[in-house]
């Protein structure tokens, strides 16, 4: 009886040994073939890569939050009222050339009208204890007075020290010492997905932060192309929720660490829709530096003409690009530039610069925006599916490797200026003015119709009568067309002419 009972346990045992043997290799074998082809079926997988590990838990921004709202400032700005004048000065109507200038007269020559006085806001970040502010251009642009609101409600007025239409970014300056300020980060380590948050003051509210992803790096919209004729835009993309008011505001990393300068928005409304982007603070850096430097920046060329967002079908045909590649296409280089004399031709597909890959225009801007003219960078580019590789050294707009000078409006104007003689201007019967004694071939001046010897007597409607006078009518206005009007010694009549303030 006992040697059956031991039979029958064994019997037991080795049974369930082997079924135990069966299944554990049958879910060994599951596990190596999960994700393979089978017969007659397509392949699939879940889509997770842990690498040993598991995601993270929740993300806490608090600290981040709390560091960097005390360094973000409300910006306030006041343009004041000002006259301006139609383009019909006396004795030069419509109504002068059909009738005379005598019909053209009853009209009072010029007609004026006052623009009311404008207020607006936006943000900005402390970059220093010592009152260093960056922003956009476009929330002071054009501004008579900046006051700035931090967040423990401290006023201040402030100055600005430089601006840069093509990045959209400025500098101010505050007097105060030991402020909050940010601490830059590093916006290459950014990647996609990333959580970040924008702090600011939209909609008139007090400072705000909201939360959202980076959705896209190097993007271009074509919004800097309202202000300057040479944009720059890599934009960080991000669905923080940004509004009117949170122009010049940070966008931080969850370390706190400012990683752009949130800027525009992507809405048909005017209002958040799901989209903004910023500045990377990289070119923030290098704007800021050269503008507190230079009081302008020392912008670098590579001297090359491309398709701003990629070659479509038709201009592929047309240039004769059979195959595929991921690179900057270039469509011409202007003639002693940076790049023509590299070596670099038509038909190069631009893939580096200086070794970071570049596959887009605004990803090869920003790369080349981070350097000054003079600078020696190496260029990798793609020639009959071969790369190659050179070096050259970038130059400024002049086509140069001089430092640029912060040009006055005056200068920009392109002509020999003299404040009127007293005595002269009783002659005239006028209370003064600026004489134009000469106009070069080049500057705002010499795409008018002004004549040498016209004398500027106001502008806009604002009374010019000393140079002093006249520099600060067009700083006001930089940017814009303004009207200039004046008198020609000899000559009864008044006349006026719109003079462009062109953006660089």
């Amino acid at each position: 009886m006992m040697k059956l009972k031991n039979v029958l346990l064994v019997v037991l045992i080795s049974s369930a040994t082997a079924i135990a043997s069966v299944w554990g290799f049958e879910k060994w074998h599951h596990s190596q073939t999960a994700g393979t082809q089978e017969p007659g079926r397509l392949p699939v997988n879940y889509a997770g890569f842990f690498d040993g590990t598991r995601a993270a838990g929740p993300v806490d921004f608090t600290a981040a939050s709390m560091s960097a709202t005390p360094a973000v400032v409300h910006i306030k700005t006041k343009t004041k009222a000002r006259q301006v004048t139609n383009n019909l000065p006396r004795g030069r109507n419509p109504f002068s050339d059909l009738f005379g200038d005598d019909f053209g007269d009853l009209f009072g020559g010029p007609q004026s009208q006052t623009i009311p006085e404008q207020r607006a806001s936006g943000s900005g970040v402390l970059i220093s204890e010592d009152g260093y502010i960056v922003t956009n251009n476009h929330v002071i642009e054009g501004a008579d007075d900046i006051n700035i609101t931090l967040n423990n409600k401290r006023s201040y007025k402030a100055t600005l020290v430089g601006a840069d239409p093509s990045s959209d970014i400025a500098v101010l300056k505050i007097d105060g010492k030991s402020l909050p300020y940010m601490v830059y980060g590093n916006s290459d380590d950014v990647k996609l997905g990333q959580w970040v948050l924008a702090v600011g003051y939209p909609l008139t509210l007090d400072v705000t932060v909201t939360a959202g992803i980076i959705s896209a790096k190097a993007r271009s919209i074509g919004i800097n192309s309202r202000q300057s004729k040479s944009p720059i835009e890599s934009f960080l993309q991000t669905d923080a929720a940004v509004n009117p008011g949170n122009s010049g505001g940070a966008l931080i990393n969850t370390d706190g660490q400012l990683i752009g300068i949130n800027s525009a928005i992507a809405s048909p409304t005017g209002s958040y829709a799901g989209y903004s982007y910023a500045v990377p603070v990289n070119i923030v850096k290098k704007i800021v530096n050269d503008l507190m430097k230079f009081g302008t920046v020392q912008r670098a060329y590579l001297g090359i003409e491309y398709a701003q967002n990629g070659l479509t079908e038709e201009q592929k045909a047309e240039l004769g690009v059979k195959e595929s590649f991921e690179g900057v296409y270039v469509t011409g280089l202007p003639e002693g530039g940076a790049a023509s004399l590299a070596g670099i031709r038509k038909g190069d597909v631009i893939t580096k610069v200086n070794n970071v890959r570049v596959s887009t225009g605004p990803e090869m801007v920003e790369q080349v925006t981070r350097y000054k003219p003079g600078d020696k960078i190496t260029v990798t580019f793609l020639r009959d599916g071969k790369e190659n590789t050179v070096n050259l050294t970038l130059k400024n707009r002049a086509g140069n490797t001089d430092v640029v000078k912060n040009a006055t409006i005056i200068e920009k104007l392109g002509g020999q200026l003299e404040t009127l003689d007293k005595k002269k201007a009783a002659a005239y019967d006028i209370p003064g003015g600026v004489v134009i004694k000469k106009i070069a071939t080049t500057g705002y001046l010499s795409k008018t119709k002004i004549q040498e010897g016209f004398v500027i007597t106001s502008v806009n409607g604002i009374v010019v009568k000393s140079v002093e006078d006249l520099t600060a009518a067009l700083e006001k206005n930089k940017g814009t067309t303004v009207k200039l009007e004046g008198v020609y010694p000899g000559y009864e009549s008044s006349y006026g002419y719109p003079l462009n303030l062109g953006n660089d």
